[in-house]
């Protein structure tokens, strides 16, 4: 079917922590490729995403923070907006489902579906915290997985297997409040019935073959185990309240309220246009079926996308059903699973300030190595290997080459192509394939292979520059030079064109470089003419430096600092009697002396650290310590500490530390100084 114009949505992310490079991975990164280049081709295509502000992981971390769950909101939202924009995802819209738009539209929403008579309303058991007074949604439990006994899953999935799960199917749960086991108690919530829809529900699945194999297999699997009741509600007071009476205390289920998000989002991008002012825009691409409804996703929102969500849109009947629901699997990072409670991951917010200017090498990288059918693994040194063997060597290598020539041999202005060889003309009608090659794999959401034929491109250039050496050919055969020249110069051009949905700062650079016209769309690239003869370009610059070690270095220090203080956090809050026991032998080796802080600062992107200047008393050496939350650097030069000077050095954030100051923890984990109070500038002294 023909579409008049595409909707596409990026599953909206929780607004309780920054993105990392898995969630670029999943859906974000293949999700604006796909827009880019929709774009390109002047289709009519609408881009929306937002932040899901509900849902029990923020109360949660509002909770562990000690602030309202709207501060925790507001603070990860512009984190996340600002990050995704730095990045070049191009939304049309980043809305919030904290917005009045999205809390009127998630309760009429609700409401119709109420009315007509779809829910069933059901008085059930539900897990109750009784020392913390409340009822736990699915969140606020953990315990042991009935499939694949990971003992930390939640109640409503296990993060291990992906199995979906309810409360009540887990073995010894807990409450994460208080940690106490919950008691069942009678609430009343109101439930979709996904058992009697299921027909339904089937016939759709049923007519969407063509999905990736990985979102059509775990469809099919839900299908298959049979659909039960799911309950709409949550007994919460974070969210959008259920729109009935007799629903005091009660808010709508995240899974019910987030993907409504869509809608609302949708309707704030047409209230700021003319279009949206004048009517109800928003419309054509909810409820004409001209429009194609595209969700990009993770593979873990694959049954709230394409069986929850279409259910809801079925029940309430205005509504059109997605045409897609592409899903990424999982990428991991340097051979672990990504985890934001261990810190264990790239932070795209970190990113953008650690490699300024570099959006495009994580642009690539991620590409290349996106999870589409499996998952994947991030290293930095594959980063750094496909930035400097790749990006550099390759692409960057032959736009440069071509300009420096151009320069070099004609003022820079485009030669004529005086005549072709037969060669020529096989390299103009490849070139003139790049397109509709790159097209059809976006279009079956291949973004690696697509990416890969862009390359291909790239080599074909580098590859006829280096056969033809018109470096070696100017003196004796200037009329070939022109032609070869020429058609490099296209070759360029074409690739600046089609690089935009994948590179898009690169592509701006490029086209700047080719002084090339703003308006070319993804269709032009089939010319070999985009550059006319005479045409003026401007200087050579590099499309892309080279990587050094000690960047990617740094970057596996600090993932390797991360896991050592989460090793340090986890010891610290294991129950343990005491250590084995050491000889006075083992406790003589330590050379404890009492020193002087003469300087204290901060270690910078560290929030724990400070890099401290100590008089021993036999020298001054520098080390860096964990005690940034509890001291100031300010308040604590001239402060007498014990320190341990013959531990061996090592670095921490790329600084040598030569000891370990000595701290006393109390029962509230606070940190004290193992030293006289008062400060004493005198030498310091060996501890006997």
């Amino acid at each position: 079917m023909t579409y008049k114009r595409q909707l596409v949505t990026a599953a909206l992310p929780y607004a309780n922590g920054p993105v990392h490079i898995g969630h670029l991975a999943g859906c974000y990164l293949p999700a604006d490729i796909y827009v880019r280049y929709l774009r390109s081709k002047g289709e009519d295509v609408k881009f929306i995403c937002g932040s899901d502000e509900h849902g029990v992981p923020i109360t949660i971390k509002a909770k562990k923070e000690g602030v309202t769950p709207q501060q925790v909101v507001d603070k990860y939202h512009k984190i996340m907006g600002d990050a995704f924009n730095g990045f070049g995802i191009s939304f049309d819209v980043y809305s919030r489902t904290s917005s009045p738009t999205h809390h009127a539209t998630a309760s009429e929403f609700f409401k119709t579906l109420y009315d007509k008579g779809v829910f069933v309303e059901e008085v059930t058991e539900q897990y109750f915290d009784e020392k913390a007074n409340q009822f736990l949604a699915d969140r606020y439990i953990i315990g042991t997985c009935p499939k694949c006994a990971n003992e930390n899953a939640y109640g409503d999935q296990c993060e291990k297997c992906g199995t979906s799960l309810n409360p009540t199917d887990l073995i010894n749960p807990k409450s994460t409040l208080s940690g106490e086991k919950p008691v069942l108690k009678k609430t009343k919530n109101w439930f979709l019935p996904l058992d009697k829809m299921q027909p339904q529900i089937e016939a759709f699945i049923e007519s969407h073959k063509d999905w990736k194999t990985n979102v059509y297999g775990q469809c099919k699997s839900w299908l298959n185990a049979g659909l039960q009741p799911r309950a709409m509600t949550r007994d919460l007071d974070w969210g959008v309240k259920v729109p009935v009476d007799g629903a005091d205390g009660k808010v709508l289920y995240v899974w019910f309220d987030a993907p409504i998000g869509y809608i609302s989002a949708t309707k704030d991008l047409f209230a700021l246009s003319p279009e949206g002012r004048a009517g109800e825009g928003w419309t054509k691409y909810w409820r004409d079926k001209e429009t194609k409804l595209v969700h990009f996703i993770g593979k873990d929102n694959i049954v709230f996308h394409c069986i929850i969500f279409p259910a809801m849109l079925m029940a309430e009947g205005s509504y059109i059903l997605p045409e897609n629901v592409p899903a990424n699997e999982f990428l991991n990072l340097e051979g672990d699973k990504i985890s934001t409670s261990r810190n264990w991951a790239v932070w795209l917010h970190e990113y953008l300030v650690e490699f300024n200017g570099k959006q495009d090498v994580l642009r690539y990288t991620l590409c290349a190595n996106a999870p589409e059918t499996k998952d994947n693994d991030f290293t930095w040194k594959d980063f750094q290997a496909k930035n400097n063997n790749e990006l550099v060597a390759i692409l960057g290598n032959f736009v440069n080459r071509t300009l420096v020539l151009t320069h070099k041999y004609y003022e820079g202005k485009v030669p004529e192509a005086a005549e072709y060889t037969k060669s020529d003309v096989l390299l103009l009608e490849e070139i003139s394939k790049y397109p509709a090659k790159i097209a059809a794999s976006i279009e079956q959401y291949r973004f690696r292979e697509a990416l890969g034929e862009l390359m291909n491109l790239a080599r074909l250039g580098n590859k006829y520059l280096a056969d033809n050496e018109p470096w070696n050919l100017y003196k004796t055969e200037p009329k070939r030079v022109q032609t070869i020249m020429n058609l490099s110069l296209q070759i360029c051009a074409n690739l600046a064109v089609l690089m935009e949905p994948f590179l898009p700062f690169t592509s701006a650079k490029l086209s700047g470089l080719l002084n090339l016209n703003k308006s070319l769309r993804w269709n032009d690239a089939t010319r070999t003419d985009l550059l006319l003869t005479g045409h003026q370009i401007n200087a050579a610059a590099l499309l892309f430096d080279k990587i050094e070690d000690e960047a990617i270095d740094a970057q596996i220090q600090k993932l390797a600092d991360s896991k050592k203080m989460n090793e340090t956090e986890n010891s610290k809050a294991a129950i343990q009697n005491s250590k084995e026991e050491i000889t006075f032998d083992d406790f003589s080796k330590m050379d404890i002396r009492v020193g002087t802080i003469l300087e204290a600062e901060k270690v910078p992107k560290a929030d724990k650290l400070l890099k401290l200047k100590i008089d021993t008393g036999i020298d001054q050496r520098t080390v860096v310590s964990g005690i940034a939350e509890h001291y100031k650097p300010e308040d604590i030069v001239g402060q007498q500490v014990s320190i341990l000077i013959n531990l061996a050095p090592r670095k921490i954030k790329g600084i040598e530390s030569q000891g370990m100051i000595l701290m006393a923890e109390n029962e509230k984990g606070e940190l004290s100084f193992v030293a006289p109070t008062k400060p004493n500038m005198n030498n310091g002294g060996a501890i006997k």
